[in-house]
């Protein structure tokens, strides 16, 4: 579907500001709304919402539908009635504000949590809250009590991967799972308690946004975590053997950002099982996304064409091969089923023209990316000159360097390349590239969060293929205030956003 000509900002909710050592869901994020309510803005951006597990990647979560509990912001908790200021630990105060150190964050977080639902069983809060939670446990039935459940029994397992647990256990074998339910009820209870907790502040958060006319994108990861109730949950949609470990598994050949590919290691979907079932799995996740955001940017689009299968005990990338997938009948499904879904397709890499050929087909839209336009070749098709309007243009995203960093790490020849384009010095190339992204033709412009701060690569989100030390990135509002949201309202006003 074709999209209003419209500009936002990418900025996933950890990187707010905040004193309790990772952004939440509390007053900052109104704060941030309010800004780009007066930027203009139409769309803000956020990466997958659902819990993180080993590594802290937005994009390797526990659940696809579950919410991520560090995003659960303690003065909302104060303002139901669930804790008070007093209860809420001091350790807190030791927690960086520039960065997110997930260890001690994660550690602090469950502290206030764990007395919340002390004072919840306790019934010291509103009955109010009684009756949402249940309200909300019938109502999310469906993947609640899976998703808890395993949650449960991580704790149990003190973090073990699912396929190492009680063989009845990870064959979901009826008796097993009741004597699960009722030995870790109040544990399984807990993680209920958590998503009621999160979902009810996203909700009204998304309501403010869509209130000031802003719309959210989500974001689906084509590939789920091995390590997750998802998979648990569905063994039979995916390359599983006989005791549930993976026989092939996800990755992308040797590209721009690595010499080796990357070998991400999520299962691999059985495709033609989800055929079979009229891809039921596929049509809830995208169901359940969209009850929470308004748009859908589909990460590694092109897997949906051919995807980078490699045998379970590689230890790079390299050794893989395309397997086909369907699609072209996948979105035909969740069109039918969904009348239209909202959707962009992240459309990069090595892209086909039998992956075009499904995106084109749906018309949704594809990405264009600054930072790759450059170079001797005036037919790049990141070039603005070059682009179509049904698209959406980025200075850059999560994956890349921020636009300081990337201009300050070009060599010579291409740094060149980039000023004789834009007719500029470079002394704000960040500003040069924000105008650059929104006066062109793309109907919608989107820039992260860092690029219009001016941070250099101490900024950047995250560095593919690097294993550790992502996705800690935090601003502060004083690094905005600095005539950012006029500029930008300028700029919008100036290119019809």
């Amino acid at each position: 579907m074709r999209f209003e000509r419209s500009f936002g900002v990418l900025m996933h909710p950890t990187s707010l500001p905040g004193r309790h050592g990772i952004g939440d869901l509390g007053e900052n994020a109104y704060k941030f709304l309010d800004y780009l309510f007066e930027c203009g803005a139409k769309l803000w951006q956020v990466m997958p919402l659902g819990p993180t597990g080993f590594g802290d990647s937005p994009y390797a979560c526990f659940s696809a539908i579950a919410g991520n509990p560090l995003l659960i912001s303690p003065e909302k908790l104060i303002e139901m009635g669930l804790i008070s200021a007093s209860e809420i630990p001091a350790s807190g105060a030791a927690l960086p504000e520039n960065y997110v150190d997930f260890g001690p964050a994660i550690n602090y977080k469950y502290e206030i949590y764990k007395i919340a639902y002390k004072n919840f069983k306790a019934s010291k809060m509103p009955q109010s809250v009684r009756v949402g939670f249940e309200a909300f446990r019938n109502d999310n039935s469906a993947w609640l009590i899976d998703y808890a459940m395993f949650m449960a029994l991580k704790d149990k397992h003190n973090g073990a991967v699912w396929s190492t647990w009680d063989h009845a256990v990870v064959k979901r074998e009826n008796a097993a799972l009741q004597k699960v339910r009722t030995d870790l009820k109040e544990q399984i209870e807990f993680y209920e308690f958590l998503q009621f907790l999160f979902f009810k502040q996203w909700n009204e958060l998304k309501e403010y946004a869509n209130k000031k006319g802003i719309k959210i994108i989500g974001d689906i990861p084509i590939f789920v975590a091995y390590d997750s109730a998802d998979v648990w949950a569905n063994p039979g949609i995916f390359y599983l053997d006989e005791n549930g470990r993976s026989t092939v598994v996800a990755g992308v050949p040797p590209d721009f950002f690595s010499e080796t590919g990357q070998l991400w290691g999520n299962p691999l979907y059985n495709w033609d099982i989800l055929k079979k079932r009229k891809f039921d799995w596929w049509i809830k996740r995208f169901n359940e996304t969209l009850k929470i955001v308004d748009i859908l940017r589909i990460d590694h689009f092109r897997g949906f064409e051919a995807y980078w299968e490699v045998g379970a005990g590689e230890k790079t990338a390299i050794k893989g091969k395309w397997i086909k997938a369907p699609g072209m009948e996948l979105f035909k499904a969740v069109n039918d089923a969904l009348h239209k879904a909202p959707i962009i397709a992240e459309d990069l890499g090595v892209i086909t023209p039998e992956v075009e050929a499904i995106r084109d087909a749906y018309n949704f839209p594809g990405m264009k990316i600054l930072q790759f336009a450059f170079g001797d070749d005036s037919k790049n098709k990141f070039l603005p000159h070059n682009f179509c309007q049904n698209c959406v243009v980025y200075t850059g995203t999560h994956d890349n360097e921020t636009t300081a960093g990337w201009f300050k790490n070009l060599c010579s020849k291409e740094r060149a390349s980039v000023l004789d384009y834009i007719g500029t010095t470079g002394e704000n190339i960040h500003w040069d590239m924000i105008k650059l992204a929104i006066s062109s033709t793309a109907d919608i412009a989107i820039i992260p969060v860092q690029d219009i701060i001016g941070a250099g690569d101490e900024g950047r989100m995250n560095t593919p293929g690097k294993a550790a030390g992502n996705w800690g990135y935090r601003f502060k509002f004083e690094q905005l205030n600095n005539g950012s949201d006029s500029k930008l309202m300028k700029l919008c006003k100036t290119y019809n956003r």
